[in-house]
């Protein structure tokens, strides 16, 4: 357990490069996995929710090696390709590799066996286990549809047509996944738009794939199975959910201005960045540009006075991970920020919304929290602080309430910031590179 703290410090300054997108590497390297070829893949996050991806589809039968520039390269076996492997997957804290993985499973005829950590072993596994049944794949877990799990996939599955019970790129992608491996048309009816991260690469690598939009607005996302994938070049931008909290860290730190270079700017993904400028921040794009199908964009982020809004809950779907961050800079800000919809947090590494609720409250700030709801009554200005953050094992609270020291007038202290490695390596550095004041121990005086 890894205890850190962080203080009020000068202004940010510099220009940095983020870690690479995480849903982003995680297809690049199953697609990869199920191309025939080679798979180039330049900038993979190298945090352990990836690498245990990378682990997962090097036991199934795939190449993977990084060369000593931190080129990736990924030899593919083809649909249906994938071997039974020897020994249990252990996916760590990464539900989305986990779940993504499910839905390539489903259509192997072989029989798998997977795990996680304490936190992942907590989160329902169900809402995909469900539609992958349909396939004819066969999914055992714990009680509440929980890991670890056995998974034995269709030897003859049939494709499907399902219709999204709530707004969720892994289930959607989880299904897709599962189509590649089945003869004739796999359809997602998705109501609500989610990252399409995975529509995107499936185009990338050659995939038949096509969207249409039905009478009542609902997306149809048709995918024709057994295609032949062909291996690609990827260019990894850099995470728009991690670039949110450097760039929350300047907005509420005065006097600082800083630079993130290469960001995902898909606008399924830019709920955060909205909603910032909603409340009044000074973010500016700059050499906007498209980079394997994927929209990218430098951020130049200058600190300034924000302002409470209520954010809907139609816009949850593109920002889910960054509520924390954002509830961070509510604190800070003029007046009350409502955020609607959020039940979603509740599923995550943590229950998400309590953590942050909580974590609030110890530092002076007052909330309320809804079963799909949060509202944070800002305090204009510096935070009291002075709490100590449980992060439930959970790297975002960490990094969140990490940064929401940069703007209370007490320390604030997370109990274990060892999760921040699983998606965002060498954050403290980084942030101390910028001029945060972050820590292990005691703060000085």
């Amino acid at each position: 357990m890894t205890s850190l703290y962080s203080a009020a410090a000068g202004p940010l300054a510099g220009t940095i490069l983020l870690p690479g997108d995480k849903s982003i590497s995680h297809r690049a390297l199953l697609l990869g996995a199920l191309a025939v070829g080679e798979t180039v893949i330049e900038g993979l996050l190298e945090g352990e929710d990836v690498l245990n991806t990378a682990v997962a589809i090097r036991k199934l039968g795939a190449s993977v090696a990084r060369d000593d520039d931190g080129i990736w390269r990924v030899h593919g076996v083809g649909i249906g390709g994938l071997r039974e492997p020897d020994s249990v997957l252990d996916f760590g804290n990464s539900g989305t590799g986990a779940r993504l993985l499910l839905g390539v499973l489903a259509g192997h005829p072989i029989t798998v066996f997977i795990t996680g950590d304490k936190s992942l072993c907590s989160r329902p596994m169900n809402r995909v286990a469900d539609p992958l049944a349909e396939f004819g794949a066969r999914i055992m877990t714990r009680r509440g549809g929980r890991l670890p799990l056995a998974i034995a996939g269709a030897t003859d599955p049939v494709p499907v047509t399902y219709r999204l019970p709530v707004a969720s790129a892994q289930v959607k992608s989880a299904v897709l996944l599962a189509g590649l491996s089945t003869p004739g048309h796999t359809t997602v009816i998705e109501p609500e738009p989610t990252r399409d991260h995975t529509e995107l690469m499936l185009q990338h690598f050659g995939a038949d794939i096509d969207i249409t939009h039905g009478s009542d607005g609902a997306a149809h996302i048709r995918l024709v199975g057994q295609p032949e994938l062909s291996g690609q070049p990827v260019t990894v931008p850099g995470d728009p959910s991690s670039a949110a909290f450097p760039a929350v860290a300047a907005i509420i730190t005065p006097g600082s201005e800083i630079t993130l270079t290469g960001v995902g700017m898909n606008p399924r993904r830019t709920g955060v960045f909205e909603t910032l400028a909603e409340m009044g921040a000074d973010i500016t794009r700059l050499s906007e540009r498209v980079e394997a199908g994927e929209p990218v964009a430098d951020l130049r982020v200058r600190a300034g006075g924000l302002r409470g809004v209520v954010v809907p809950a139609e816009r949850a779907p593109r920002m889910i991970d960054e509520y924390p961050v954002l509830a961070v800079a509510a604190a800070v800000a003029e007046g009350e920020t409502v955020m609607q919809g959020v039940g979603e947090l509740r599923v995550k590494e943590s229950d998400r919304l309590s953590a942050v609720a909580k974590g609030l409250t110890s530092c002076g700030i007052r909330v309320e929290e809804g079963e799909d709801s949060l509202v944070v009554h800002g305090c204009n200005g510096p935070a009291p602080g002075g709490g100590l953050v449980e992060t439930a094992l959970d790297h975002r609270i960490a990094m969140s309430f990490l940064v929401f020291g940069a703007a209370c007038e007490q320390q604030v202290t997370v109990d274990d910031a060892g999760p921040i490695e699983t998606s965002f390596p060498d954050f403290v550095d980084l942030m101390n590179g910028l001029g945060a004041r972050i820590a292990q121990g005691k703060a000085a005086v």
